[in-house]
C-alpha cells in the first residue's frame, strides 16, 4: 500500500500509458494520480476485510460477508450526492469514499468475529506451519484469481492509447458484467467451497460430485439468461443508470458495444468461479494457474488482431475488440478447468445434462426474441426522464424473468431439478 501510494505516478504510467504519450490528456493523467493515491490504501483494508469473511464463512456466517460489500455502495452514493458537489474536483469525493468504506468494510465485521472467539491480536509467525502452508497454496491461487483483473488491467491500457472516452466506456461496461458475476458465480462459490473442503476430507467424492453438480446447474440455469437478458437489454441498462449530464447518447452507444462484447463470456466467467473450487478444496492451486495462463496468453493475442483489425478499418468502437477478447479467453480457461476435473475423474456432465442445456438455451432464446423485438432502441430510450427510464427498465426485467421462468416451466424444469444436494 506505501509503494502503491509513494509510486502512483509509476503505475500510473505503467497502465495508464496513452495518458503520457497523448497530447491534450495532462488533466486526466494528474487527476488518476491524484485518485489513486487516495483509493489505494483500500487493497489494505479490503484484504482483511476478505480475511475476516474468509473466517466467517468457513464458520457457516455467510449474512454479514455477503452485506459487507453493501458498504461501499452506501458510502460511495452518500459521497457522491452529499459532498462532490462542494469539491472543485467532484469526482474526488469518490476517491474518498472508496478509501472510508474500506474501514468501514473491516470494522462492521470485527464485532462478529469477537463474537466466535476468533478475534484476537496479529502474532509474526513467518516459519509456522500453517502459515508457511497457506503461503504455498496462496501465491498461484493469487494469480489464478486474478485473471479477470488482470486483463481489465491491460484493456485499460490498450484502451487509454484509443479514442477519448475509451478507458470509461471499458470501465461501465466491466462493473455492469460484474453485477451479475457476483450475484451468481461469487456467491455460489463463497458457498460450496466449505462444502467441497469438508467432503474432501470425509473422502466422500460421491458428495463433492453432487455439491459441484448442484452450483453447475444453477450456473447454467441463471447465467445464460443473464446474458441474453443483458444483451437485449445493454443500451437502456447503460441509458439508465449513466446516460446523463456529460455521458452522452453516443457514450451509452459505445459503452453498449464492449458491454455486449463482454457478456458473450458471462457464463464462462460465472463457470470459472464455481469450477475454480473444484481445486482449491482439493488443496490444488496450481492447475488453475495453468488453466488462466492459456486463457491469458490466448486473451493478449486476440486484444492485439481485434484491434489492429477494427482499428483498420477506422471503427470508433475498437474497445470493444478488448471486451470481446476477454469474453472468448473465459470460455478456454473454464474449458480447461472442466477437462482437468474430469481427466482426474472429480466431475463430469451427466446424461441429464444435454437436457438442461437445451432447454434452458430455448428458453433463455425466447426471452432474448421478445425483448430484442419490444424493447425500444437506445435512441428512443435516452429520451425519457429518469424515472421514466426506471420504470421502464423494471418493466422489461421483470417481464423478461417472468417469460424465461414460464418457458422452463412449460419445458418441464422445476425447482426441485435445482435442489441442493444431502
Amino acid at each position: 500500500t506505501a509503494l502503491g501510494v509513494i509510486g502512483a505516478p509509476l503505475v500510473i504510467a505503467v497502465f495508464g500509458a496513452g495518458f503520457l504519450f497523448t497530447p491534450g490528456k495532462d488533466e486526466e493523467l494528474a487527476l488518476s494520480i491524484a485518485m489513486l493515491r487516495l483509493t489505494f490504501p483500500y487493497i489494505l483494508f479490503i484484504s482483511l476485510s476478505a480475511l475476516a469473511a474468509g473466517v466467517l464463512n468457513a464458520y457457516q456466517r455467510f449474512a454479514v460477508p455477503a452485506f459487507t460489500p453493501v458498504l461501499l455502495n452506501l458510502v460511495l452514493i452518500a459521497m457522491a450526492i452529499g459532498v462532490s458537489p462542494y469539491l472543485d474536483q467532484p469526482v474526488m469525493a469518490l476517491a474518498w469514499g472508496v478509501l472510508i468504506a474500506g474501514v468501514a468494510q473491516l470494522a462492521f465485521q470485527l464485532p462478529f468475529l469477537y463474537r466466535l472467539g476468533l478475534l484476537s491480536m496479529p502474532r509474526w509467525g513467518w516459519r509456522h506451519a500453517g502459515v508457511v502452508k497457506i503461503r504455498r497454496l496462496m501465491l498461484p491461487a493469487l494469480f489464478g484469481s486474478s485473471v479477470l483483473q488482470i486483463s481489465l488491467l491491460l484493456d485499460t491500457l490498450i484502451a487509454s492509447f484509443l479514442v477519448a472516452g475509451s478507458v470509461t466506456w471499458i470501465y461501465f461496461s466491466d462493473r455492469l458484467v460484474e453485477f451479475p458475476l457476483g450475484v451468481f458465480g461469487v456467491a455460489i462459490a463463497t458457498v460450496i467451497l466449505p462444502g467441497l473442503s469438508q467432503r474432501q476430507t470425509q473422502a466422500n467424492p460421491a458428495a463433492f460430485f453432487n455439491l459441484l453438480d448442484w452450483a453447475m446447474r444453477w450456473v447454467v440455469v441463471a447465467s445464460i439468461p443473464a446474458m441474453v437478458g443483458l444483451l437485449a437489454l445493454a443500451g437502456p441498462t447503460l441509458s439508465t443508470l449513466f446516460g446523463y449530464g456529460g455521458f452522452s447518447l453516443h457514450d451509452v452507444r459505445m459503452s453498449g458495444l464492449s458491454l455486449m462484447a463482454y457478456t458473450v463470456g458471462l457464463p464462462a466467467f460465472v463457470t470459472v468461479k464455481v469450477l475454480a473450487p473444484g481445486f482449491f478444496a482439493r488443496q490444488d492451486t496450481k492447475t488453475p494457474v495453468k488453466a488462466a495462463l492459456a486463457a491469458m496468453a490466448v486473451n493478449v493475442l486476440l486484444k492485439l488482431i481485434f484491434v489492429a483489425l477494427l482499428l483498420s478499418v477506422s471503427f470508433q468502437g475498437a474497445h470493444a475488440g478488448l471486451a470481446l477478447a476477454t469474453a472468448l479467453a473465459g470460455y478456454i480457461n473454464c474449458g480447461l478447468l472442466y477437462y482437468w476435473l474430469r481427466r482426474d475423474g472429480v466431475y463430469r456432465f451427466t446424461a441429464e445434462w444435454r437436457g438442461l442445456a437445451l432447454k434452458t438455451l430455448a428458453a433463455a432464446a425466447l426471452m432474448g426474441l421478445a425483448l430484442f423485438g419490444l424493447v425500444p432502441d437506445t435512441a428512443t430510450w435516452h429520451t425519457y426522464d429518469v424515472w421514466g427510464r426506471v420504470a421502464r427498465l423494471l418493466f422489461w426485467l421483470g417481464a423478461g424473468a417472468t417469460a424465461y421462468a414460464a418457458a422452463l416451466l412449460a419445458m418441464g424444469i422445476r425447482l426441485r431439478q435445482l435442489a441442493r444436494p444431502l
